[in-house]
């Protein structure tokens, strides 16, 4: 065991603690799960498409689970959670006053 030791080619002292670069937030990658949900919530509400409501919704959750950039992420997320919630409502709502006006 003291062999092995002695045969160790690294050195402790020459580590360097790794430091991730610093980016703008202009130049940070988009989040695509926050732009999937938008395009999802306005076609639940536009299209009265229940699924893509609740993708918007599951997009969103993801969205906020991965944000990375709180001030321009929240923008794009609260959106997208009003519009997938929008489309809920108006799909479901709507639905149980038409059925009961039948």
């Amino acid at each position: 065991m003291s062999h092995s030791l002695a045969a160790d080619p690294r050195q402790p002292s020459a580590a360097k603690q790794y430091v991730p670069p610093v980016i703008s937030p202009q130049d940070a990658p988009i989040d695509y799960a926050g732009f999937i949900a938008v395009i999802f919530g306005v076609m639940g509400v536009m299209l009265r498409y229940k699924l893509c409501s609740w993708l918007a919704l599951i997009f969103c959750a993801q969205s906020l689970a991965n944000m990375k950039n709180m001030e321009t992420d929240l923008r794009q997320m609260s959106m997208a959670f009003m519009f997938a919630i929008m489309g809920l409502v108006t799909n479901y709502l709507t639905a149980s006053r038409q059925a009961a006006g039948k």
